[in-house]
Order: C-alpha cells, then structure tokens, then sequence
C-alpha cells in the first residue's frame, strides 16, 4: 500500500485541500481516489482590533505555509518522498467578509471577517432596495456600510474578494471566485449562475446617489462553478507557498470556495433534499431547496452549492467557544487535583456525561455568545449562564445545558424552513467538532430537528478535504460527469457512516429547552446594554 502511494505522490495523482478555519488551518492531501493520505495544520486566532475581528496578511501567510510545510513533512514521514508536484489544489475558507484592494494589490484596510457586525445597517438598508435577505456578514453590506461610514479608503478599491478568493490570486493570478461564496458576495441569479443583472444595477444607482462611481460588478471576482479549472499555480505562488523551492509550479487549481460549499461536499449533501450541519466555532445548517421559499426571512440566507443550486442557510456565529472555556475550566481542576488528561479525555468525559442529565436540562438555560448572534437579535457576546434555584444544578445538566445551548440559535432558524415552510428533508450529515465525540451531539442534533442525523466516519475531515475533493474532481472527472454523480460513485460509495434516530423524549426535552431559550433571550439582551 505505502509502495503504491509513493507512486501516486511521485506522480502527481494527488490532491491537496487548505483551508482556513477560524482556528486552525488544515491541509489534506488526498490520492487519486478521495482518500487521506497526509495532513497538516496551523493553529491560529482572530483578534479584536479597534472594534473589528480580524487577522493580519502576515497572520495568513505564516499560517499557511506552517500548515503546508506540516503536510510535506507528513508526506516525507510517512513515505520517504518530497513532495515537488500535486495533481491539483483547492482553497477554502470561512466565509465572506471584507477584503479589498487597490490598482497595486494592497490590503486597503485590515480584512474584516464573518465575525463583525459592524454592517447590519447597511444589510438592512440592502434587505430593503433587494427585497432579498443580505446578511451582516456578506461582502456587499460590508462595502456598503463602507460607503455609508464615508470610508476614504473606498475610492481606491479596485478589487473585492474573500479570503480563499485572496490566497487563491497570488497563488495563481487569477481573480475568480467558486459560485458558492459568490453568493455571499453578492446575490446570485440561480439562472444564469452569475451576480444578479437587476440587483447590480439597483446597488450602482444606489452608491451613485452618493457619490460613489464605481460599478460593483467590475471589482467582483470571476465565478466559476466546481469542475472548471479555475487557473494554475505561477512560480512566483510556489515561491509563495513552499519557500523551501520543492514545490514546482503549473499545478491546475479548483475555483476557490467557502466552508460552507465545502462542507456540503464533504457530507454529500449537493443533492436536493439533502443538507448538511458544519459544527464548529461557528455552525450552519445548509438544505438543499426543491424551490424557493414563499418570502424573505433575516434568519434564512440563500446561497448555492458549488454547482449553483439554490439552498436555505441558517448560520449562527456562534457554536462551540463557550463549550471550550468550560472545557479548559474542568482541565484546570483536573491538573489541580492532580489528574492531567488531555483534550479528547476531557471532551468525552463531560460529553457523555451530558446524558445523564434530565431531556430538559434540568431547567437550567446557557448562551454560548461569544460574539454577536443576529439569529435572536443579540448585538455583542455575552455568554450566560442562567439558573433559578429551583433548577437542577448538577454537572450532567450543566454540559447538557451548555451543547443544547450549541444549538440553540440553529433551531430557532431551522425551525422557519422545516416547521413553517414545510421544506422536505431526505437526509441530514454533521460535520465539525461537535461531532468528534461519538453520538452526543449528533443525538443532540436529531432532536433539535427532529430527522435523523448522519455522521461520516470522514466527520472529522470536514472543510479541507471537501476542497481537496473538488481539487480532484477538476483533474479526475470523466466527460459529463456532474459533481452529484462524482460524488456518490467515487466519493461516498461504500463510506461508513452511522445515522441516529431523533428519540422522542430527547425531542420534547429539546422542544422544553428551546421555549425557555427563546423566553430568556431578553436577559442576555440586556446584559448587552448593562454590562457594555
């Protein structure tokens, strides 16, 4: 086997993924049949910068290449080659945010990533002249509010892209964009697979009403959909990428795309009536729509899949954050008692745990805001924890309170699609760190929606090896082969996965649960105001 991967490694029957999560940046390299076969990663973290969350160029470029260089270490470890070609690359990232450029490249202000909530006016004022739900988040509103705040900096833009989108251009020199993140750029005509004609014509009478000349549409990156090459590595990229000089340039790459279109990838959820839950620092709920809803909702963003087909997004800020402090707080004790566990013990012990605790939690009620949740209308992060002394406070219903709390901005929204506009679901997949311990929060996640959940046994490769796999659907399709196809015969056929039932009584504990999350909203509300 290691004899026939080295062939594949010299050969470059290979695929690499990278993509860049909010805390660790991941590398996969896969073979020419989907499968891992190295890996690397960078751990990093965004910072609060005069009232923006950001990371700096040099936070991305050192990230990155630490997370290739870990890679091409792992390739030399385990098979005694140097890694020197890859038969195609791919790049993801977390989504949107704000990243423009002037005539000469430059960063024209510190990237602004999905995390900010500084463009809500500008999304609502956007909502309204669209009729169309814009998120805080999307690239638009960002520019928007930019123009609105009278930035100067916004006469200088000559190019406006997110993070994958960036890396990807001075890799290879090419400015385009997969369409799934175009989407949350700017809205999409399912049609026609480009920017929508009416709404960049209605945003350029808009800024021009203020003075602004420039057209939206000229700055946009290109789109592209999955299975088109979307340009290739330059000598000046390889440089950029491998400063050791291994790496040889004309590598052919994917178009660029967000977590979210990878992780519909990776949890083969492209099909309609599929979806997919992505769980980490942030989480989102992707469902692929048979049609489209009967109205705009602000909790329900619609975007694509990598091929342009349309699907209902509910994206919280918020996930697993808070669940960390509280983990790190228990291995502090640990290590206080003299006990040193490490992370994985730690997670699974109060996971399981967890299912101890009464369905409802014990009337116990968590908010995991760290920052912001625009789901249930709360503009800054405050995490609460909230008990009245009636509650069963023990640590069963603590954890309980605090993974139902993971999921309780997603329901809110979820709630929309399934329960009001009645969209039908064949299979949903999670994906993330929520699930690495076995069957808590994916039995948690069934009951909040109340369908049967699926977890891959590839969970836990989750966004990089989604990009990697649209890396090699590029170079490895056969003619007319759609990406659904590809993936249910090359990808996902024979996967191991495991698909737990919603159980009855954890669906009314969650149901309990969710009615005292959403009475309760007006308590953290006001922790906003009184303790800002």
């Amino acid at each position: 086997m290691t004899h026939d991967i080295k062939k594949l490694i010299r050969s470059g029957k290979t695929a690499l993924g990278i993509e860049f999560g909010s805390t660790r940046i991941k590398a996969i390299l896969v073979d020419e049949n989907n499968n891992p076969i190295a890996s690397g990663a960078h751990d990093w973290e965004n910072r609060l910068e005069n009232g923006i969350w950001t990371y700096s160029l040099d936070d991305i470029w050192t990230g990155v290449r630490h997370c290739y260089q870990e890679m091409a270490v792992d390739v030399k470890n385990r098979y005694g080659e140097t890694l020197t070609t890859i038969g195609a690359i791919g790049f993801s990232a977390m989504m949107h945010g704000y990243m423009v450029f002037d005539k000469e490249g430059k960063l024209l202000v510190p990237f602004r990533t999905w995390r900010n909530n500084c463009a809500a006016p500008a999304a609502d004022e956007l909502t309204a002249l669209f009729n169309y739900h814009i998120p805080a988040r999307w690239s638009v509103a960002h520019l928007y509010q930019a123009i609105l705040n009278g930035e100067e900096h916004v006469k200088e833009i000559d190019f406006q892209t997110t993070l994958e989108g960036y890396v990807h251009w001075k890799l290879t020199g090419e400015k385009v964009i997969g369409i799934g993140e175009a989407s949350g750029m700017f809205p999409i005509d399912i049609a026609s697979k480009q920017y929508h004609p009416g709404m960049l014509q209605k945003f350029d009478a808009l800024i021009a009403s203020k003075g602004i000349s420039l057209k939206i549409e000229d700055i946009l990156p290109k789109i592209l959909v999955a299975g088109q090459e979307a340009g290739r590595l330059t000598e000046a990229g390889a440089k950029l990428l491998d400063p050791s000089g291994n790496l040889h340039a004309g590598i052919p790459f994917c178009p660029p795309e967000g977590d979210a279109g990878t992780g519909m990838v990776a949890t083969n959820s492209v099909k309609k009536r599929t979806g997919n839950v992505s769980a980490g620092t942030s989480v989102f709920a992707m469902i692929v729509l048979e049609k489209e809803l009967s109205k705009a909702y602000p909790e329900i963003d619609l975007v694509t899949t990598p091929v342009g087909d349309l699907v209902g997004m509910v994206h919280c800020n918020n996930c697993t954050s808070d669940i960390n402090g509280w983990v790190d707080v228990f291995g502090e004790f640990a290590r206080l008692c003299g006990v040193e566990l490490t992370k994985p013990e730690l997670y699974n012990k109060l996971y399981f745990e967890s299912e101890n605790g009464d369905k409802d939690c014990g009337g116990l009620l968590s908010y995991n805001y760290v920052s912001n949740e625009h789901i249930t209308k709360v503009d800054a992060g405050r995490p609460l924890f909230v008990r009245t002394s009636e509650s069963r406070f023990s640590l069963a219903n603590l954890f309980r309170a605090h993974l139902f709390s993971a999921l309780g901005a997603l329901k809110v929204g979820c709630d929309i699609m399934l329960k009001e506009e009645g969209v039908k679901l064949d299979a949903i997949t999670g994906h993330g760190g929520l699930f690495k311990t076995p069957r808590v929060g994916q039995s948690y996640l069934a009951a909040a929606i109340n369908a049967p959940v699926t977890v891959m046994k590839t969970a836990g490769e989750g966004g990089a090896w989604g990009i990697a796999i649209l890396a090699n659907y590029v170079v490895t399709k056969e003619e007319g082969e759609s990406l659904e196809e590809y993936l249910d015969h090359k990808v996902f056929a024979g996967q191991e996965g495991i698909t737990l039932a919603p159980d009855p009584d954890d669906v009314a504990g969650f149901e309990a649960f969710a009615k005292r999350y959403v009475k309760g909203l007006p308590i953290v509300r006001q922790a906003v105001i009184d303790m800002d």
